[in-house]
């Protein structure tokens, strides 16, 4: 690259870490900070804390020379022309974003700051946070030509994040002057003039030389808003497929068929239509909280935010509830339950459904046999250690002699499973999918009782029908 950027970003979590390597990937030289000091030697020695797919090997290419990790913030402030803020907003008691760590982190730059920077913002934050960090510096003595505040949301998909970040449907700059606007310009230019593609070992993604990246330049606030505004209308998406599923199912109509349908509309698209457990993750549950809060504060009435909440929460007692129906009582029941992650391709277990279904389930009394690839380390360090919850090497194992099989995560291994073989390991032929990974006629021809989300249960033959029980 002949025109790279010092670049330091403060904190090494999902966003940070991601950011860190890309842009070194990019050609920028980049100082990765953050205040764990274990966290920072694992990183410094190689090691990959989070599961992400192209992480370590893109860690392992350019380690020690595009990236290199520290605890010494005002050092790598001080030696950088851009500083992008990623460190956690996480939800408040009332909704809102807790934005103390970014407040600290700002009076921390403040007092290394010797010449003109970017202060970059790219932890999700509400509107107006780009005026409240101007201020922090300013009260800390930082002369107005020193500094201009950007936002830079970031639009990544846990288990796809780097390809997300190096083949965008778009990157947003909320600049207020042309002179940031320009910085960030050159930091993204291998993306938008399509030079990073060109490369011998660029990852493949949708952008190309041919088509590059595009960038959006507004205001910062606006770029604020567009972050909370397109996770809340995915969050939208993914409710209103939701409550469409009970509606099919309660008619015996199939809400598979019925998100083809939807999808090959242009204007709506294929993409976060498939019925299930709901939303979770660090993001959604989170952003749709905060943007309903920020519009409150603006006085604006955005109660179709806090429906999408209300059907995210309800649709993992109606699955509890299909569990319940199938199995009649759930005291002294083996269950073994596919899936602890929020989604596949990811081991984060924040807001997971799959996590809150267990707790429920061993708080009826049912016994739990949980596998996940990824997730069982971090759903050890949350769920109660109990007697009643064991974690297996596979899903075999887990489903050895249970009286039913739960999938509450999507990974594509789950929907490979050798059902003959799962068949024999199960007590009972009895497979509760919350993820719709598998058609019910062929499960039904396999021999197995199959409850899903929005499409009519099947039975094996000469079984009955049991009677729909309500929502406890």
């Amino acid at each position: 690259m002949t025109n790279p950027v010092s670049i330091c970003v403060i904190g090494s979590g999902y966003v940070g870490l991601v950011a860190s390597v890309c842009f070194a990937e990019m050609g920028h030289r980049v100082t990765c900070v953050d205040n764990d000091a274990a966290k920072v030697a694992t990183l410094q020695a190689g090691g990959v804390p989070i599961y992400e797919d192209h992480l370590p090997e893109l860690l392992a290419r350019h380690l020690n020379k595009g990236v290199t990790f520290t605890t010494d913030l005002a050092a790598a402030v001080t030696r950088s022309e851009a500083v992008f803020i990623a460190v956690g907003t996480p939800q408040g008691d009332t909704g809102a974003a807790d934005l103390s760590f970014v407040e600290a982190v700002v009076s921390e730059i403040a007092r290394a700051v010797s010449s003109y920077k970017v202060i970059v913002e790219k932890s999700t934050v509400p509107v107006y946070t780009n005026e409240w960090i101007s201020r922090v510096l300013h009260r800390h003595g930082v002369e107005p030509s020193s500094f201009d505040v950007v936002s830079n949301p970031e639009f990544l998909r846990e288990g796809t994040a780097v390809i997300d970040f190096l083949h965008p449907d778009r990157i947003v700059v909320g600049a207020n002057t042309e002179r940031a606007a320009e910085v960030l310009e050159r930091i993204y230019a291998p993306l938008t003039t399509g030079s990073y593609y060109t490369q011998p070992n660029a990852l493949p993604g949708d952008c190309s030389a041919q088509h590059p990246a595009k960038l959006l330049v507004t205001s910062a606030q606006s770029s604020e808003i567009i972050k909370h505004a397109s996770n809340a209308f995915l969050a939208l998406k993914i409710s209103f497929i939701n409550a469409v599923a009970n509606l099919a199912e309660s008619v015996d109509a199939d809400i598979e068929d019925i998100a083809a349908g939807m999808g090959l509309d242009s204007r709506i698209g294929p993409k976060f239509l498939r019925a299930g457990l709901g939303y979770g993750g660090s993001c959604f549950p989170k952003d749709v909280a905060a943007f309903h809060w920020v519009a409150q504060q603006q006085g604006v009435d955005f109660q179709l935010l806090e429906e999408v909440r209300k059907i995210n929460e309800t649709q993992k007692e109606i699955f509890f509830n299909k569990v319940r129906a199938a199995l009649w009582t759930l005291r002294g029941k083996r269950l073994a339950a596919l899936g602890l992650a929020f989604k596949g391709d990811t081991d984060d277990i924040r807001e997971s459904p799959a996590i809150d279904i267990v707790k429920k389930l061993l708080e009826s009394g049912a016994s739990i046999s949980a596998y996940d690839p990824a997730g069982m380390e971090r759903a050890q360090a949350i769920l109660p250690p109990s007697a009643k919850l064991t974690y297996a090497a596979d899903a075999y194992e887990a489903a050895k002699d249970a009286d039913a099989l739960l999938i509450l995560t999507d990974w594509k291994e789950f929907a490979h499973l050798d059902l003959v073989r799962l068949n024999q390991a199960l007590k009972f032929p009895i497979v509760i999918d919350g993820r719709n990974l598998y058609k019910p006629r062929e499960m039904q021809e396999r021999g197995f009782t199959y409850v899903s989300v929005g499409r009519p249960a099947s039975y094996q033959a000469q079984q009955g029908k049991p009677r729909k029980l309500g929502l406890s």
